[in-house]
């Protein structure tokens, strides 16, 4: 801002000088009355402008500014007007929103020798702007190579299922490794968040047909579960009816009735149950 307003002074200056030449000055004077002291007034008048625009800096509530004196940081300044000693003081912006940073794809070989491509996104924040100014070179470039580097480390530690089924507990790790990482730089990292775990095409394809397989599996299981309990069922139905010998002859007509009512042409001929126990009492004496 203070190099754009004098360089702004400068072609002023020049396009002034171009114009109007040598007589600048003195219609300058005539426009002030012709006096003497109208020369010194104005040029303090320039210097006064050109201090008040170096000086004078208006900050944003977002922003910090880590103000040097010399070369020496005395501290960080703002939101709002702040000024500065020209020439002596420079002063560096620092946004303290939070910044969005997407972590590229990483080449991860998980605990179980599984190759995976991983990629994550990182949200932080400045806190201490001075850190963040003094402590390191660039702070964005520097959680941008920390938050590779970590997740290479956390997600080569896990295995292939923990890394799919606890995201949770992955994101919590990474952010907690960051941010202590980071805290010198007075950096915060507010949250990290796996985005996508690319898995080669034929794992995908075994984990299709081990998924299959399983389903048809539990199918199995509940099918033969289901044919147990039926024949319970019977077997209870069984010794229930055989301690009344009448409530066979009830079921019989029962059915017979059932069959009647259906408009089949099944002939259905009655066999008298007593016919069939006495049968079988004489094949027992033979």
């Amino acid at each position: 801002m203070k190099k754009d307003f004098i360089v702004l002074l400068i072609f002023g200056a020049i396009f002034l000088s171009a114009v109007f030449g040598e007589n600048i000055f003195a219609l300058i004077l005539n426009a002030l009355g012709g006096s003497d002291m109208a020369l010194p007034i104005i040029i303090i008048g320039i210097l006064i402008v050109i201090f008040l625009a170096s000086a004078i800096k208006v900050l944003p509530e977002y922003e910090r500014a880590v103000v040097f004196r010399l070369g020496r940081v005395i501290g960080a300044k703002g939101p709002g007007l702040i000024i500065l000693i020209p020439f002596i003081d420079k002063m560096v912006r620092v946004s303290l929103r939070v910044i969005t940073m997407d972590v590229p794809t990483q080449d991860v070989i998980t605990k179980d020798n599984v190759s995976v491509k991983v990629d994550a996104v990182v949200y932080f924040r400045v806190i201490d702007p001075v850190k963040a100014i003094v402590n390191v070179e660039d702070y964005i470039y520097a959680t941008s190579q920390i938050s590779q580097t970590t997740l290479r480390s956390v997600c080569g530690q896990a295995e292939l299922d923990e890394l799919l089924s606890q995201r949770e507990k992955i994101n919590m790790k990474l952010q907690e490794i960051i941010d202590k990482e980071t805290d010198a730089w007075g950096v915060k990292v507010v949250a990290v968040e796996l985005k996508r775990i690319d898995l080669p095409e034929e794992l995908v394809k075994a984990m299709a047909r081990q998924a299959e397989a399983e389903r048809e599996r539990r199918a199995k299981i509940i099918s033969a579960e289901a044919e147990y309990q039926a024949a319970q069922k019977l077997v209870e139905a069984a010794q229930l009816l055989a301690t009344q010998p009448l409530s066979m002859q009830l079921r019989y007509l029962e059915t017979l009735n059932t069959i009647g009512q259906k408009n089949a042409k099944t002939i259905v001929f009655p066999f008298p149950t007593e016919l069939s126990a006495m049968l079988e009492k004489l094949s027992k004496k033979n």
